[in-house]
C-alpha cells in the first residue's frame, strides 16, 4: 500500500500532517452513518533503519481496532503490563493511562471505537477489555476480523481506506441497542465543560446512579466518575498544549481548582507530568497536538513566608531578620526535663506514662520530683538526673505490674548503686 498522508477532511493545510523522513500519516472521518459511532480512522506508516525498534506514546482513550501490515513485532505497554508481539489484527481496550507502542517499521490500519458502536459491534462488557490488548478474532469474530484483514490488504493507497471501512463496518452493526439514546447522551455530556459530577449526571439522564455506572461499565469500560476525569484531563492537555509560545495552563477545565489538581490527574492519565510526555517520542500524536516546547529555566520558587503588609503603609516591608526568600532561624526551646515530644504515639504514651509515674516515685524514695529525669530508651526507664546515683543507667519496665511494685523494683537498684 501506497501512503502519502492526508485527510479527506476539508479546511485543513497539508503541512499539519508533514512528518519525518520516512513516516507518513493520514486521518479520515468516516461517513455520514457512522459518525457517532467511529470516531475516525488513521493509517501510520514508518520505514528504514530510523523506524527499528521506533517508541511513539499515545493518550488513553476510547477503544481501538487495528491492522499491521508488512510490520515487525509490535509491542505495547499500558501501565505497568505489556502486550506483546502483537498479532496482525488487535482490539485495543478502553484505557485509563497512556500507551507506550515500540514498533518495527511497516503500516498500521486502525479506527477508533465509540461507546454506542461497542454496544452495536461487540456482545460482551468494555470492561473486560479495559486496558488489555486481545487478538481482534477474540471479541469480534475470526469472520468479520478475516473480512476486515483481507479487504485492508487490497487496498493500492491511503485513500482508500475510509471507503473500505464505511461499506464493511456498516454491514457488520447489530441493531441498536435499546439505551442507545442514553448512550449517546451520556457521551455528550462527558464532553462537556463543567464539573458535573456524578449524582448530577445521572440527574440530566432521568436515571438512577446504580443505572448509570451498570451503563458506564457496560459499553465504555471505566466508571462514569473515571470517565468525567478522563475527559477533562484530555480536553485540558490538548489546550494547553495547542496554544503556541509554550504551556497556558490558564487554559484547563474551569472545574479544576488550581493546576496542581490538573498534575494529580496527569500522573494518573499520564504517569507523569504533561510537559515530560509531550518532550518524549510522539511523532504521530503531535500531529494531533501541538508539541510543547521545553523550557530549561525555572519558575523562581514563592517563598514560604511572604512579607507581612506594615500597617498605615502602603509598601510591603519585610519583617525584621527576615532576608529575603530565606525564613528567620527561630531557636527551639530546650526540651522538658519530665516529658519528651514524639512523633510516634506509642513512643509519646510511654513518655506520658512515665512522667505521672515520676513524681509517685520521687516521693517515695524521699527525693524531690526534680531530681529526676525521664528517659525513654527500650522500654522506658526513670534514672536519676542528679547526685550520687547519676550514672546513666535504665530500669525497664511494664505497664502490667502495680505502681508500689515498679517503686519498690526502683528502690531497690538505687539502694544498691
Amino acid at each position: 500500500m501506497q501512503v502519502s498522508g492526508g485527510t479527506n477532511r476539508a479546511g485543513l493545510a497539508p503541512d499539519v500532517f508533514a512528518m519525518p523522513a520516512g513516516m507518513a500519516i493520514r486521518y479520515d472521518q468516516p461517513c455520514d452513518a457512522l459518525t457517532d459511532l467511529i470516531t475516525g480512522y488513521h493509517v501510520y506508516r514508518a520505514t528504514g533503519p530510523a523506524s527499528i525498534g521506533q517508541v511513539n506514546r499515545f493518550l488513553p482513550g476510547t477503544a481501538n481496532v487495528r491492522f499491521a501490515f508488512e510490520a515487525g513485532p509490535i509491542s505495547v505497554a499500558i501501565g505497568r503490563r505489556t502486550f506483546g508481539p502483537l498479532p496482525a489484527a488487535t482490539l485495543y481496550g478502553p484505557t485509563g493511562t497512556a500507551l507506550k507502542a515500540t514498533t518495527n517499521g511497516g503500516i498500521m490500519i486502525g479506527f477508533g471505537v465509540s461507546a454506542l458502536a461497542w454496544s452495536r459491534l461487540f456482545t460482551r462488557s468494555a470492561a473486560e477489555y479495559r486496558d488489555r490488548i486481545v487478538p481482534l478474532a477474540d471479541a469480534l469474530g475470526p469472520v468479520a476480523t478475516q473480512r476486515l484483514t483481507s479487504a485492508l490488504r487490497a487496498a493500492e493507497r491511503d485513500d482508500q481506506v475510509a471507503p473500505i471501512l464505511d461499506a464493511i463496518l456498516c454491514d457488520l452493526l447489530g441493531p441498536p441497542h435499546r439505551e442507545s439514546a442514553t448512550i449517546r447522551q451520556l457521551t455528550r455530556l462527558i464532553g462537556q465543560d463543567g464539573g458535573d459530577d456524578v449524582a448530577a449526571v445521572a440527574g440530566k439522564l432521568a436515571i438512577s446512579p446504580d443505572t448509570l455506572r451498570r451503563l458506564a461499565v457496560r459499553h465504555f469500560g471505566f466508571t462514569p466518575k473515571m470517565l468525567l476525569r478522563r475527559a477533562r484531563f484530555l480536553r485540558s492537555f490538548l489546550r494547553v498544549f495547542r496554544t503556541p509560545g509554550g504551556t497556558d495552563y490558564s487554559a484547563i477545565d474551569p472545574s479544576y481548582f488550581d493546576v496542581s489538581h490538573f498534575l494529580r490527574d496527569a500522573g494518573t492519565f499520564l504517569g507523569m507530568t504533561p510537559r515530560r510526555f509531550m518532550a518524549m517520542s510522539t511523532p504521530f500524536l503531535a500531529r494531533a497536538s501541538a508539541r510543547a516546547p521545553r523550557c530549561s529555566a525555572r519558575r523562581p520558587r514563592r517563598c514560604r513566608f511572604p512579607p507581612k503588609r506594615a500597617s498605615g503603609s502602603s509598601t510591603r516591608c519585610p519583617p525584621a531578620g527576615h532576608l529575603g526568600s530565606i525564613p528567620p532561624v527561630i531557636p527551639r526551646p530546650p526540651p522538658s526535663s519530665t516529658r519528651r515530644k514524639f512523633r510516634c504515639p506509642i513512643r509519646r504514651a510511654r513518655a506520658r506514662r512515665l512522667s505521672e509515674v515520676l513524681p509517685h516515685s520521687a516521693c517515695a524514695l524521699g527525693v524531690p520530683p526534680a531530681a529526676f529525669r525521664c528517659h525513654t530508651g527500650g522500654r522506658g526507664a526513670l534514672v536519676p538526673a542528679s547526685g550520687p546515683c547519676a550514672i546513666p543507667t535504665s530500669v525497664p519496665f511494664r505497664a502490667g505490674p502495680s505502681r508500689a511494685i515498679r517503686d519498690r523494683s526502683l528502690g531497690a537498684t538505687l539502694a544498691a548503686r
